[in-house]
């Protein structure tokens, strides 16, 4: 039986994609727009936080221990940026710096209490975010699509 072809959507305007629709890059910028729109409205503007603050908390929140270091590295970031990004998160109290007790060398960085409780209501949140944003897709594509996303950014260095 020959695969189901799928119809693919039009852009506002009716303009023809042509080229793009081959390009991943393309995919991933149009569905960033839902994307960005919703964190902006459940994330961004209530709370004040970018993205990148976001998944910082969300990082400390699921890791013990976790060192600036390992931080940067997981997000791709250089340290530097990411000294400034945890100088915000402090000044809002919502993020600690302190010495380890393993190795004076090295600073790990936590959650305050006000920290903690926003990762608790971010993470409420996130499912209204992804139940909003995914709707249109079933159980099985969103697995097929996080699956192939997560292999694509395995491979993230350039």
């Amino acid at each position: 039986m020959p695969a189901k072809k799928i119809q693919e959507p039009t852009l506002p305007g009716h303009l023809n994609q042509g080229a793009m629709l081959n390009l991943l890059g393309y995919h991933l910028a149009q569905a960033s727009i839902p994307t960005d729109a919703t964190f902006k409205k459940y994330v961004n503007e209530p709370y004040q936080l970018n993205k990148l603050e976001f998944s910082i908390l969300m990082l400390i929140q699921a890791n013990e221990n976790l060192t600036p270091k390992r931080l940067a590295n997981a997000l791709n970031i250089p340290a530097s940026n990411l000294t400034i990004l945890l100088d915000r998160l402090e000044k809002k109290t919502l993020v600690t710096r302190a010495r380890s007790d393993e190795d004076r060398r090295v600073q790990d960085v936590s959650l305050t209490n006000k920290g903690l409780a926003l990762t608790k209501k971010l993470l409420k949140l996130t499912e209204q975010m992804e139940e909003n944003i995914l709707k249109h897709i079933t159980s099985a594509e969103k697995q097929m699509l996080f699956e192939l996303l997560r292999k694509i950014s395995h491979y993230r260095k350039v």
